[in-house]
């Protein structure tokens, strides 16, 4: 464990320090990516100038909704940024000297490199979170705000779970490049209350592909009301996902040639 911690703070380290030598370029990207989160605000501000409610969330609720949805996201790509290069190191062959490194090759590939510009689409998150229960219709408590804390952690989990299942594809099929972008894809459609698809979705979104636990979820702690039951399934699925996901990657390993091979 000790030298899992110093690797990864030398890992923090040298991503900050990498960062730091185009400082411009720094700043703009963190400034982009609070400029995406506003326009989506916009989107949000256009859709409630007609309507007090979607599918029983206000406006208030959609902004924690949307919140908890930046923040899972801006949480798994500025920590797990590095999972994309994998197809890239299959093809270069540099995974070759992953698997011979004295650490766990699923920590070296998940946290090798730190996406600091996601610092603006993280802060934004907040600012959006606390916007959205000051100004809903309720007030939520500390066990709300526990619930909220420990799905947004599972979410975060199912997350990285899912981005480093379709990037282990690579071993495969080495150009997947593009499932970094349906990745993306899933984040968007956690933006939106599952309520919106239907009962018969909204139960699929919940009990067989776990969308509702990306974010609505966790909003639904704030926004409404505390449900155990899926404080207790996130959990589930959160393991779930985390222990099929390194199996994949540990399975996937076992069928990697190397580049030269």
């Amino acid at each position: 464990m000790k030298r899992h911690l110093r690797v990864y703070g030398t890992f923090f380290r040298s991503s900050f320090v990498r960062e730091l030598e185009f400082r411009a370029n720094f700043i703009a990207k963190i400034l982009q990516n609070f400029a995406w989160v506003f326009f989506f605000v916009m989107v949000l501000v256009v859709i409630y100038r007609n309507t007090d409610s979607v599918v029983g969330w206000s406006r208030g609720d959609a902004f924690v909704l949307s919140g908890a949805c930046y923040l899972m996201t801006a949480t798994c790509y500025g920590c797990f940024m590095s999972l994309h290069e994998i197809p890239q190191q299959v093809r270069l062959g540099t995974l070759d000297f992953v698997m011979t490194k004295p650490v766990d090759s699923q920590f070296w590939v998940s946290t090798r490199r730190f996406n600091f510009d996601q610092i603006g689409a993280f802060v934004a998150a907040l600012g959006m979170i606390g916007y959205g229960v000051v100004t809903g219709n309720s007030q939520p408590d500390g066990l709300q705000w526990a619930g909220f804390f420990v799905l947004i952690a599972c979410s975060i989990l199912l997350f990285y779970s899912l981005s480093l299942a379709m990037m282990t594809l690579g071993i495969y099929f080495v150009r997947v490049d593009n499932l970094w972008a349906l990745a993306e894809t899933v984040g968007w459609v956690a933006r939106y209350p599952t309520d919106v698809y239907g009962n018969a979705l909204h139960r699929l979104f919940t009990y067989v592909l776990p969308l509702t636990f990306l974010a609505m979820a966790p909003a639904w702690q704030l926004t409404h009301e505390l449900r155990p039951e899926w404080i207790g399934l996130g959990v589930v699925w959160a393991g779930l996902g985390f222990l099929g996901a390194r199996w994949f990657w540990r399975h996937s390993l076992q069928s990697y040639t190397s580049a030269s091979s």
